[in-house]
């Protein structure tokens, strides 16, 4: 499959929406672009939203801000990991 975009004046894309849909991104999502070994650049989709989380913890009980650290940390560094 081919898709094609045309970039705006102000350096804007406007993704089509197959390929929105292909890539299950939506508004408010974030794009990263990775050059890889070869020179080109790969999509990294990175949805979901803080919003989304609301309410996962409740009733789990309490947690230590060295506990929250700890977590924030691991995510960031998994996410490091997997767009390279």
């Amino acid at each position: 499959m081919t898709a094609t975009a045309k970039i705006t004046s102000k350096g804007q894309v406007t993704i089509p929406a197959d390929v929105r849909r292909d890539l299950g991104v939506r508004s408010g999502d974030r794009i990263d672009f990775v050059r890889n070994a070869a020179g080109r650049y790969e999509l990294a989709v990175r949805s979901g939203r803080l919003a989304d989380l609301r309410g996962v913890l409740r009733g789990a009980g309490t947690f230590t801000p060295e506990e929250i650290d700890a977590w924030v940390a691991e995510a960031r560094a998994a996410m490091a990991t997997d767009s390279m």
